[in-house]
């Protein structure tokens, strides 16, 4: 948008004034962080009347509201008004953000008490998230036990003033990780007076209580200023055992309730040679089961003429879909000016949480981390094999297996500013974040489980272990007493810290016909380190007996350091047309391959009416490898239940049909793997490419609309374990799921092997090919790259009779997603391929209307179409809507009614989503929830 000469009145007390209703989602330059709030939904004309402030994508402070590259702005007041209740759920409905990540309901994952973003779908760490403009501390775990990324679910939306996003590669202004684009959230300054705000909250579908009070103040004199905030938030925990569509395996929409089936919660089998093969408890196993309340009895096929198995349908759904939290955090921001211009500020911001997270319910199975795969039991005279043992919730103690997570974080900031001559502006800052996580959680010993359940060993008998099964404690419910003594609680902790030293000059260095030529240089120097301390017991060399029963650690640790110098200009060459130009150079010192990097950015912007601007900009980009790339430790990990799908199609079966290679079949099973960090890996180069215009379309309503184009050289993955096993079996097989050839002699089909280790024929040990490890390293993958559109449209209407109206809407469609694994191999269309969970489209939109004392607010968003997960076809969209009114009941005091998702929408359904929870993790599966709120001003 371009920038209208306000009417009469002060333009900037006008600019606060409209930002309270602005809409949602705002494509606009944004304020340094204490600069006065100019109008960020206003035109370009009268734009030389605005202060010059500082924009998100350059250090130059300019006039102008919108620049070269696209930024969205979020303030506070939309975060209130779109109803959510942390920074993370705002931002994670925004057009932009087409990736998926893992979060709360992904009950496997490394990171279940962090939230990320995915911006443009390339991954969670290529978006750079800033704190005011600087680099914050790492979550000390890495994402899914691979990379490092920012946690924006400990940022307090009490302190939040606005959040800028620039769309595109930065790293000619901010170093790496600038690829996709940049997240800057920036934090209240300048604030004057006290504000309270409660909200009470809960669940109509059950569960998820949550309660938030917050406290946002500040003070100013002559010549100082203070602000702070406080936030405490208390949220209950919602298991997916409170939601009917996810509590038991019959919710499973590929089959009908009668046929599914279930995890074997007791099993055994006996072979006594000569094809003599029993099981247990097949003889009264209707007794047996029905000593465990909730074990059933059930059809291990719909073939079958009774029911012949013991299982646990609600086994995963003591898993937590929204974990519980207690957190509390505080933000302290100060200024002293002294007589000659000189200003002095600090900040500092902290944050704990405690956090309780809930995963199934223990069990033991052959083989694997029990290490007894078959036995001999002289009490039967046969090999014993085939052992399944759930725990069950009453056995256990507690609803699943509880992990309990505290974490605490601080930022800590301070510097000086000023001016040189009253023609150059300075600034110097040096900050310090750290951010610690602690792990404690409880679990069976696999040692201790032997002894309680085999006894000691009696020696070997054609090359098997011989063990007397105690069939007693099997075969009956236990205490929680007597899981708690073959289990043993672990403690883990990790930490990262971040240190930087910062100092920018910018000013205009003379005048050019077409106006004065700006600058902005930057010297920097940045020291990063984290370290991941699991229980020793759970460390990948550990010999002893004490172990977690099939529960492994990632470890690792490393540091490095970084010296950047980068130099911008404004180029004016006519009075319509500026040149934006920047160049960086970063020198890394770790153990990488990674030495450094040059990036530069061009950018142009045109404005041929005082009410459209065309804009283009074109930028390089580099990302260095995540540390936790680099540094990883050995260290292993468990899959669980999943699908070899090799010796599947071997023996002429279906991997996607669940009752041909799903859970309860020989196919599907627990595999051990392990993972290591490699330092030979190089940068990842991007280059990013936006093209658009924005156009003040009449008053006050605006249309922009950008093309982008990223590319990305380089960047580092690990191959996921199901795109891994499909394409092994297809080398193996040397033919595709559809039939199509394949060449298993290429070097991808040798790479493939190499990852996947597998066992021979030993009918007598229960051998035939299974996957015995499966190792993971991180590699620079080919290429990836993404292009799209991104249209953002507003309109303000104010009335005298009926009050004034906010509407907005904002669509983001992705035109190309691809890569390529290997140099040389296919590319890749992600976009449409069936195997990827990407979204095509996103849109969101604001209805907002105030009048007197009263205001509403209606906001919503769409989630284009995924694959099924029968790739197949697509599924539906998905779309939520949330609304809320707010009176003020008296000068200081203002209540409001908050409803989030409003028709309790859930996920798209998918008749062919066979594993559990039955629809992909984006999508919530926490249904309607009703918040109140009451906010009171003390002065």
């Amino acid at each position: 948008m371009t920038n209208r000469k306000l009417p009469s009145r002060n333009p900037l007390s006008f600019a606060l004034a409209s930002v309270l209703v602005v809409s949602a989602i705002t494509p606009a330059f944004a304020q340094d962080a204490s600069a006065p709030q100019a109008d960020t939904a206003a035109s370009t004309r009268g734009a030389t009347q605005l202060d010059k402030v500082t924009v998100t994508g350059s250090r130059i402070k300019r006039a102008e509201v919108e620049g070269p590259a696209p930024v969205v702005v979020v303030t506070s007041q939309d975060i209130e008004k779109q109803g959510f209740n942390t920074v993370y759920d705002a931002l994670n409905t925004l057009s932009q953000f087409t990736g998926s990540v893992q979060n709360e309901l992904s009950s496997g994952s490394f990171t279940q008490n962090a939230s990320f973003l995915n911006l443009r779908g390339l991954g969670p760490g290529y978006q750079l998230v800033l704190i005011n403009g600087r680099r914050a501390a790492d979550y000390p775990l890495p994402y899914n036990s691979q990379s490092n990324a920012v946690n924006l679910a400990n940022i307090p939306a009490a302190a939040i003033d606005r959040i800028e996003i620039l769309s595109g590669g930065a790293s000619a202004i901010y170093g790496s990780d600038a690829v996709a684009g940049v997240v800057n959230v920036i934090m209240k300054t300048n604030f004057e007076g006290d504000t309270i705000t409660l909200r009470g909250g809960t669940t109509t579908r059950g569960g998820g209580d949550s309660g938030r009070l917050q406290w946002v103040g500040g003070k100013t004199g002559s010549n100082w200023s203070v602000t702070y905030a406080f936030e405490a938030m208390e949220r209950e925990a919602i298991y997916a055992s409170q939601r009917d569509f996810m509590d038991s395996y019959r919710d499973d929409p590929s089959v009908n309730p009668e046929d599914a089936t279930a995890i074997e919660g007791v099993r055994f089998t006996v072979n006594r040679g000569a094809g003599a093969i029993r099981e247990w408890p097949a003889p009264g196993m209707e007794e047996i089961c029905g000593r465990f309340p909730d074990f059933e009895t059930f059809k291990s096929t719909p073939a079958a003429a009774a029911p012949n198995r013991c299982g646990y349908f609600g086994y995963p759904a003591t898993q937590t879909v929204r974990n519980s939290d207690s957190s509390q955090s505080a933000y302290l921001y100060g200024t002293f000016d002294f007589n000659d211009g000189l200003q002095a500020w600090g900040q500092l911001s902290a944050s704990q949480s405690e956090a309780k997270i809930s995963s199934s319910t223990r069990f033991f199975q052959s083989g694997g981390a029990l290490g007894i795969t078959s036995h001999y039991d002289p009490q039967f005279g046969g090999t014993v094999g085939n052992i399944n043992r759930f725990f069950t919730p009453s056995e256990v103690g507690s609803q699943g297996a509880q992990n309990n997570y505290t974490e605490k974080s601080f930022d800590l900031a301070f510097g000086l500013r000023g001016n040189i001559a009253d023609r150059f502006d300075w600034d110097a800052t040096v900050s310090h974040s750290r951010y610690t996580a602690d792990q404690k959680f409880n679990w069976p010993v696999a040692s201790r489980v032997r002894d309680f359940f085999f006894g000691p060993r009696l020696g070997t008998r054609n090359g098997l272990p011989i063990y007397r099964l105690n069939v007693d404690r099997l075969l009956n419910p236990l205490t929680p007493e007597q899981v708690a003594s073959f289990s043993e609680t672990y403690n883990s902790s990790a930490e990262s810290e971040s240190s930087q030293g910062t100092f920018t000059l910018s000013g205009d260095l003379f005048e050019l016909p077409a106006g004065p030529l700006a600058m902005a240089s930057v010297l920097e120097v940045a020291k990063q380190k984290y370290d991941i301390s699991p229980d020793f017991r759970m460390e990948q060399d550990y010999a002893g007996t004490e172990g977690p029963m099939g529960r492994t650690a990632t470890g690792g640790g490393g540091k490095r350091s970084r010296y950047a110098a980068g130099l911008e200009l404004s180029v004016p060459i006519f009075s319509t047309l500026k040149a934006n130009l920047a160049g960086r150079y970063d020198k890394y010192d770790d153990a990488s391959s990674v030495d450094a990097a040059s990036t530069w950015m061009a950018g142009l912007e045109w404005r041929p009416f005082e009410s459209l601007l065309l804009r283009a900009s074109h930028a390089t980009s580099f990302r260095a490898p995540d540390m936790h790339y680099i540094f990883a430790e050995p260290s292993g990990f468990f899959l669980n239940g999943v699908t070899d799908e090799y010796r599947c199609r071997r023996d002429g079966l279906n991997p996607l049909d669940n009752s041909d290679c799903g859970a309860g079949t020989d196919y599907n099973y627990s595999i051990q793997g392990d993972r290591q960090g490699n330092r030979n890996l190089k940068e990842e180069t991007g280059k990013s490419t936006t093209v658009g215009f924005v156009w003040d379309v009449m008053d006050q309503m605006s249309l922009s609309v950008d093309y982008y184009n990223i590319t990305l050289e380089g960047a580092v993955k690990d191959i996921s374990f199901g795109y891994l096993t499909r394409n092994e079996a297809d080398c193996r097989l040397g033919r595709t799921r559809d039939g199509a050839p394949v060449d298993g002699t290429s070097a991808a089909c040798d790479y493939f092997r190499s990852l996947v280790g597998r066992e021979g024929i030993n009918p007598a040990l229960d051998e035939d090919e299974k996957i015995i490890d499966y190792h993971s390293v991180p590699f620079n993958q080919a290429t990836q790259r993404t292009s799209g559109l991104d249209v953002s449209w507003k309109y303000k209407i104010d009335t005298d009779r009926w009050g004034d109206y906010n509407l907005g809407l904002n669509w983001t469609h992705v035109l190309k997603l691809e890569d390529k694994e290997f140099p040389g191999s296919p590319t890749r269309n992600v976009r449409d391929h069936m195997q990827f969970f990407n979204f095509r489209s996103r849109i969101n939109w604001t209805a907002g209307w105030e009048r007197d004392d009263w205001a509403a607010n209606v906001y919503g968003f769409r989630w284009g179409s995924l694959p099924n997960w029968g790739e197949t076809d697509r599924i539906g969209s998905y779309v939520i809507w949330n609304a809320n009114v707010q009176k003020k009941i008296t000068n200081k005091a203002t209540i409001g009614l908050y409803v989030n998702n409003v028709f309790d929408t859930l996920r798209p359904k998918d008749s062919t989503y066979n594993e559990y929870p039955y629809f992909f993790y984006n999508y919530s599966a926490i249904g309607r929830e009703i918040f109140v709120q009451f906010e009171y001003k003390l002065n």
